[in-house]
């Protein structure tokens, strides 16, 4: 087991921060914030979709999944993108892309024009978590721990407000408002962080790894495409086919990396010392926390019977638990250091899980029972969410955007994984809410298995 680094002072010397830090932080999490809520606002505008552009269902519900899909594969070009050229240059890049889609989103005439819009619209917000990361990182000096511990408080909010404000938007204003009202917000971004975001130091040049990052990107899409076809069954070409693609895909981005001399993600990165254990944990938060996030409403309206507006309050609970915790515990990560704060709070949301799966006890609502089972996986997630940020960032300090970019991608890889096999699963089951059940169960298990892994990880106490 590494030794643990000794503690440090929280006021040991660094680099100071710049006047500026707290509204430029302001900017880049509005950023973050406008593409989370992305990720579900268009949740309750499927309906006015489909109606509008004469769409069939699945192809309205893929203005969801390719934004997914999309930001799972920006994520790890724009983290590398912004340590090769600079996190600035590739903020802003983010921006006009992000604007722009939403703009050409908002005049679509045809679902599958929209597709494809959501999906660059997808690219330009994939870029922002790791090139923000990078921004805040530079702008905090020594108080960059605290600074991108405080992040894991942005998407929970986006994620709670999307479906909310999404509704009130479709009702009185019509599903494309959903998509134009970021242009103004984009540009008013644009012309600020054009202001005040100081530009990084770019690496020396060099010829940029095209083809690891084209086999890379072949390798995430077909795998997550396949899954997102496993419902359909495993001998099924639209599952088969892309898993075939992606392995082959596998073996040539290892055999890539191993003999390029500068390959697009070194696989220091990829399986170094603590940072692969630190990948497989995040694969395992995003199925457990993130994948488990978009299942519960279901499960509520199958298993106890409550209507889709109570379905969909449940993770309020589990989402204000998330940010208040976290809140509190960025500020103990100098004291405590990564692996407790990641321990506890995983044994927390451990916890929540298997409550969610187990009946409430004898006079207990079902809504109750549920909303304290997602508020003790809050809990979990807001504990250990700001350890989690900074443990990877800490072991390769000097290309942070990449590992936030590589952290965000194994989350939404796991996240996609986990929904793929569940709904698979459930599509299968003579009694879908008992077996949504069992599936809870099953991630609370593959996170306690995965428990030992924290402490592989070299432990860090102190600014960074």
């Amino acid at each position: 087991m590494p030794s643990a680094t000794p503690p440090a002072s929280s006021a040991e010397p660094g680099p100071e921060p710049s006047p500026r830090r707290h509204i430029v932080f302001a900017v880049v999490a509005i950023a973050l914030f406008m593409a989370s809520i992305d990720q579900t606002i268009v949740a309750t505008a499927l309906g006015a979709i489909q109606t509008d552009l004469g769409a069939e269902l699945s192809w309205s519900g893929w203005t969801i999944t390719v934004y997914s899909l999309g930001q799972l594969i920006a994520m790890p070009v724009a983290g590398k993108l912004g340590d090769y050229f600079g996190r600035k240059r590739v903020f802003l890049f983010g921006i006009c892309v992000f604007t722009g889609a939403s703009l050409a989103c908002g005049f679509a005439n045809n679902i599958y024009l929209l597709v494809a819009l959501r999906a660059v619209q997808a690219l330009g917000g994939g870029a922002f978590m790791p090139s923000a990361t990078g921004i805040v990182a530079e702008h905090f000096g020594r108080h960059r721990d605290r600074a991108v511990g405080m992040f894991s408080s942005i998407f929970p909010i986006g994620a709670i407000v999307g479906p909310i404000l999404g509704g009130i938007i479709v009702t009185y204003f019509g599903w494309r408002t959903i998509f134009l009202v970021n242009v103004p917000i984009g540009v008013l971004l644009f012309v600020l962080s054009c202001k005040l975001i100081t530009e990084s130091p770019r690496r020396p040049a060099g010829r940029l790894d095209l083809g690891g990052l084209a086999l890379l990107a072949t390798l995430m899409l077909a795998t997550m495409y396949g899954l997102t076809n496993l419902d359909r069954g495993v001998t099924s070409p639209w599952f088969a086919v892309p898993e075939l693609v992606a392995v082959g895909a596998a073996c040539l981005f290892v055999r890539h990396t191993v003999r390029h001399r500068a390959p697009f993600i070194p696989l220091r990165l990829l399986a170094g010392r603590g940072v692969g254990a630190m990948n497989l944990l995040n694969v395992l938060f995003g199925a457990a926390a993130i994948g488990f996030a978009a299942l519960v409403p279901l499960y509520a309206e199958r298993r106890y019977n409550l209507d889709p507006l109570a379905a969909g309050t449940l993770l309020t609970a589990r989402g204000i638990g998330m940010i208040v915790l976290a809140a509190m515990a960025v500020f103990t990560l100098r004291r405590l250091g990564h692996r407790i704060p990641m321990a506890v709070g995983n044994a927390t949301l451990i916890v929540g899980l298997v409550l969610m799966a187990v009946p409430p006890p004898q006079g207990t609502s079902g809504y109750l029972w549920l909303s304290i089972s997602a508020g003790i996986t809050g809990l979990g997630m807001g504990m250990s969410g700001p350890a989690s940020n900074n443990a990877g960032l800490q072991l390769a300090p000097d290309q942070i955007a990449s590992i936030a970019g590589l952290r965000g991608m194994f989350r939404q890889t796991g996240a996609i994984i986990s929904v793929s096999i569940i709904t698979a699963v459930l599509t299968n089951s003579a009694n879908p809410a008992i077996a949504q059940a069992e599936a809870f169960v099953v991630l609370a298990v593959l996170l306690t298995a995965a428990m030992p892994l924290i402490f592989t990880i070299p432990d860090h106490r102190g600014s960074w």
